[in-house]
C-alpha cells in the first residue's frame, strides 16, 4: 500500500518557523518524481504551496516565495517544507501529495494525498 504521512505541524507565533515532513512509503521512484505541498484553511479552496520534481526543479505559490523552501531526501523517501517568517495567513491544514500527472501546483494533478498536519500561526 502507498502511504503519505505528514508531521511537523504545530502552533507558532508570527515570524516563527516550522519544518514539515512527509514520508512516502510504498511508492516507486517514478511516483515520487513529483511531490507537492498544499494547504487548506477553513472556508477556503485548497492552495498549492510548493512542488518538487525529481529533476530538482521547484515551484512556489507567490504568497510563500522567499519564505518557504521545499526539498526532498530520496534516501529517506521524505519531502520537506521549511517554513520561515510565518504569518497568520499561513494557518491551514497542510497536505503532502504525490504522483502527479503534470507536475504543477494544481491539486487535481495529484493522485495520492496524506492526512494532513495542522499549522497555526498567531
Amino acid at each position: 500500500d502507498v502511504q503519505l504521512v505528514e508531521s511537523g505541524g504545530g502552533s507558532v507565533q508570527a515570524g516563527g518557523s516550522l519544518r514539515l515532513s512527509c514520508v512516502a512509503s510504498g511508492f516507486t521512484s517514478s511516483r515520487r518524481s513529483c511531490m507537492g505541498w498544499f494547504r487548506q484553511a477553513p472556508g477556503k479552496e485548497p492552495e498549492g504551496v510548493a512542488r518538487f520534481a525529481s529533476s530538482g526543479t521547484t515551484d512556489y505559490a507567490d504568497s510563500v516565495k522567499g519564505r518557504f523552501t521545499i526539498s526532498q531526501d530520496n534516501a529517506k523517501k521524505t519531502l520537506y517544507l521549511q517554513m520561515n517568517s510565518l504569518e497568520p495567513e499561513d494557518s491551514a491544514m497542510y497536505y503532502c501529495a504525490a504522483d502527479a500527472v503534470v507536475c504543477t501546483l494544481r491539486a487535481s494533478s495529484y493522485k495520492y494525498w496524506g492526512q494532513g498536519t495542522q499549522v497555526t500561526v498567531s
